[in-house]
């Protein structure tokens, strides 16, 4: 019954939130505007608050275009990659509801030269005997697509779990990959191929949530799909901040040189790309190189995901605060004076935000100025749809084109997630308390096809999404 009950509950919450759409468009045509001038000097100076957030969007738009321009020329200048040595690292802590087809996932890659290692946190569920089992059975295979390393550690965390492995990893290149992740067949290889140049230290997969069933699943899908869609911006800059440790490769000798992920840091991997760009190398995004990872399927699960991301980040910033508005020659210029500054500016207009949306829709109400709400709503809706018909996996993400009309409601809720997360982060960091790597109920993630982008009809949309 659990099936049905999503498949209605998604019905339900599309159906309220196209009307709400459309009742915005309605109410816009069929309404006469009436200035208000002390209303319309409170929005005047709302929007000059979102001006900066404003311009950095516009920014990224025009750069997120030019992405596969300059890929073409990196890879035309850059020398050839053949085929280097690689090490998955693959940290589980409690994993026994997805780690199978994680493993089987990477193999099916079959890259060659590749080594995989799985590395066993102090797992109290059953991950251990599974991964025991698979790893007997497919030593009797025949034919091995990679050799396989099990390293069996007491619980310390993922990040000292990530560099017991890398001690004991043998390839040039490391991939990182969650335990509730399913690797898509050509992504190592995507991911190795813009390790063309030595200043290139880190490369970033693009990750899709790949349970799409509850509405809140829903959500997180075009939520990684807009936000992934803007590190083509990054990486046309070189300086991609955010390398999540599900899609993630780096130089081994350069996560040697900067000695390992940081113990101390809930969000190693974030804080191990930002530590990169500070030491003067570059980072990309291999937007086909997909990973399909397992987003949360309840609410606490989502708030305490957000939560560990936003202290972590909060905790890299410190730590690297010295890389804001620096001059260093190494330093990129759009991550120092660009990135960087305006992802605190904009938690700071995340705690105010509340405040200014009731000022702005009280005005839109009261005022019957529904134009500037409509053309975000177009602007989010065009971008959205531009997004899934240029992502590598377009046909997947096609259900998302039923919620492009109301990605701005969408984004409303995931706001609400991310300023609870924030408002807790910042207790902790003022209190220096320490936080946990969280766990959350797994459903697990389909296997998926490679390479699928071609579009399908209206009528199979609509079946997708219930």
């Amino acid at each position: 019954m659990k099936q049905p009950v999503s498949a209605v509950s998604s019905l339900v919450l599309l159906s309220i939130s196209y009307l709400i759409t459309f009742s915005v468009f309605y109410m816009g045509w069929t309404r006469e505007f009436e200035p208000v001038a002390e209303l319309t000097q409170l929005r005047f100076a709302i929007f000059c608050l979102l001006l900066p957030i404003i311009i950095k969007y516009v920014m990224q738009l025009f750069a997120s275009a030019l992405y596969s321009t300059v890929e073409k020329l990196r890879e035309k200048n850059g020398a050839p990659v053949e085929n280097p040595s690689v090490s998955v690292l693959i940290p589980a802590w409690n994993e026994e509801v997805g780690i199978l087809k994680t493993i089987v996932s990477v193999l099916n890659t079959q890259y060659p030269n590749l080594e995989v290692i799985i590395i066993n946190d102090g797992s109290t569920d059953g991950t251990h005997g599974l991964v025991t089992q698979f790893l007997d059975d497919y030593s009797r295979q025949e034919f091995q697509q990679a050799s396989i390393q099990y390293l069996n550690v007491e619980n310390g965390g993922k990040a000292k779990a990530l560099n017991h492995a890398l001690a004991h990893a043998g390839g040039d290149i490391i991939v990182t990959i969650d335990a509730d992740s399913v690797m898509d067949a050509c992504a190592i290889t995507q991911l190795v191929r813009r390790f063309n140049t030595p200043k290139v230290a880190a490369v970033a997969g693009n990750v899709i949530v790949g349970n799409r069933k509850k509405p809140i699943e829903l959500m997180q899908q075009l939520e990684y799909l807009y936000g992934f869609f803007f590190k083509r911006a990054d990486s046309t800059f070189s300086a991609v901040y955010i390398i999540g440790g599900a899609a993630a490769a780096y130089r081994k000798e350069v996560l040697l040189r900067l000695g390992g992920f940081d113990h101390n840091i809930i969000t190693e991997d974030i804080e191990m790309s930002t530590r990169i760009l500070a030491h003067g190398y570059s980072t990309r995004y291999a937007a086909d190189a997909v990973i399909y990872t397992e987003g949360p399927s309840d609410i606490k699960g989502l708030c305490n995901q957000r939560l560990r991301w936003k202290f972590g980040r909060m905790l890299t910033f410190f730590k690297h605060r010295k890389l804001f508005f620096s001059l260093k020659a190494e330093h990129s210029r759009y991550l120092a004076w660009l990135t960087l500054p305006l992802a605190v500016y904009a938690e700071v207009i995340l705690l105010f935000e509340g405040f200014m949306l009731a000022v702005f829709y009280g005005y839109t109400i009261y005022a019957n100025d529904y134009y500037p709400l409509i053309f975000v709503i177009l602007l989010l809706t065009s971008v959205v749809c531009l997004q899934v018909v240029f992502d590598a996996k377009s046909r997947f993400q096609r259900n998302l084109l039923l919620l492009a009309p109301i990605a701005w409601l969408v984004f409303h809720v995931m706001d609400a997630v991310e300023f609870q997360a924030l408002f807790r982060a910042i207790k902790r960091f003022v209190k220096r308390e320490d936080l946990q790597w969280q766990k959350w109920v797994r459903v697990g993630v389909p296997q998926q096809k490679a390479c699928q982008t071609d579009m399908v009809s209206a009528s199979e949309l609509t079946n997708e999404l219930v």
